[in-house]
Formats: C-alpha cells, structure tokens, sequence
C-alpha cells in the first residue's frame, strides 16, 4: 500500500538516517507530533527512551523490546510505550507505521 498523497506531502522528519532507508511524514501540534513511517531497508533502532509513544503497523512487522520484553506487531497491532521506558526496535523493509509522540519537539522539520 502506498500511502495517499495527502500524507506523503507532508513534511518529512529530520532524522540521523538516509531518506532512502526511512521516508516520512509528519503531524505537528502543541501536544505531540504524529508521524508516519515507511521503512525502505531494514533498520534497527538502538536502545533508548523518551516521552510517551504510541504506534500501530499498518503493513510489515516491527519487532519492539520495551523494559525486557520483546514482541512482534503485525498490520493492525498496536503499541505503547510508556515515558521513561527503555526500548529498541527491528524494522522490515516494506513496514509502514504510524506514531504518536506526546513530545511535541521530539523530531525536528526537515
């Protein structure tokens, strides 16, 4: 699935990862940011934590180790991580997810 133009015309997040390994679009409010990913080579997160997270997969699997505990989001699943908690992620090549951030700077603008 290709996400509509709608979304794909939004701006992009400004991340330490190449545009061809992850697109993105981006939500900005004084509350949070929401942003959807597109996972184009796979990608492995370190651990690390913020603020508050939120995210469901839309297609492809993301693979989530929060405190300790790994598990496996396919389309439709969803997921929370709680302020504070320690996480690393395994993105597929082909993943679309959308997330919710609760902090409203945690990305820049591109």
């Amino acid at each position: 699935m290709e996400l509509p133009e709608i979304i794909a015309r939004l701006p992009e997040v400004d991340l330490p990862i190449p545009t061809t390994t992850v697109r993105t679009s981006l939500l900005q409010s004084d509350d949070g940011q929401l942003v959807f990913f597109q996972i184009l080579k796979d990608v492995e997160l370190p651990a690390h934590s913020h603020k508050g997270q939120w995210g469901t997969v839309l297609e492809g699997q993301v693979e989530l180790t929060v405190s300790g505990e790994t598990r496996r989001y396919q389309p439709g699943g969803s997921y929370y991580i709680p302020a504070g908690a320690i996480h690393s992620a395994k993105l597929v090549a082909g993943t679309k997810i959308i997330e919710f951030f609760e902090e409203p700077d945690r990305y820049k603008r591109k």
